[in-house]
């Protein structure tokens, strides 16, 4: 016999549900792929901009020679 003895007809085309990659753990780390890629490369960038990119002004320092504008 090609597989274990069902006396219920359907029990064998219900199988499936109790294999494990259709278990509530296996879908719910399955929910959103790449998840976890995608928080270690965005904390790796903010690392990276906020120590080792370089600052830069845009030219003059911010003190009484800027200008001040009116908030419409």
């Amino acid at each position: 016999m090609p597989g274990p003895l069902y006396r219920d007809p359907w029990a064998a085309r219900e199988a499936w549900r109790k294999s494990p990659i259709f278990s509530n753990k296996a879908m719910f780390r399955n929910m959103f792929p790449g998840l976890g890629t995608a928080i270690v490369a965005f904390t790796a960038y903010v690392i990276y901009d906020d120590f080792f990119a370089a600052k830069s002004s845009h030219g003059h320092p911010h003190g009484k020679e800027h200008p001040k504008t009116l908030a419409m």
